[in-house]
């Protein structure tokens, strides 16, 4: 099973227990681009699906215009912002 496999397995776990929130860390850190974008995708469509809430922890500047709401936190102080919720 690939990481990516792994990924998506992890995810419909989540999902098929219908938790009300999913915490990713680092969910597209072994993946590369397009694969890293396809787990976004299915996060951004379960989240709507299944009414569910997806924390996503992450260092890959690349997923963030596909993010809704933003937080970073810097020496201590979190930031809110507004994320485009882009589509890929």
């Amino acid at each position: 099973m690939t990481s990516g496999e792994r990924q998506r397995v992890a995810i419909a776990r989540g999902l098929v227990n219908r938790l009300p929130v999913i915490l990713a860390d680092e969910p597209t850190a072994p993946l590369d681009s397009e694969r890293a974008m396809a787990v976004i995708r299915i996060l951004n469509n379960m989240a709507r699906s299944f009414e569910t809430a997806i924390i996503v922890v992450t260092h890959d500047e690349k997923i963030i215009p596909t993010l809704k709401r933003i937080y970073h936190i810097r020496d201590g102080v979190t930031h809110e912002e507004t994320g485009e919720g882009r589509e890929y």
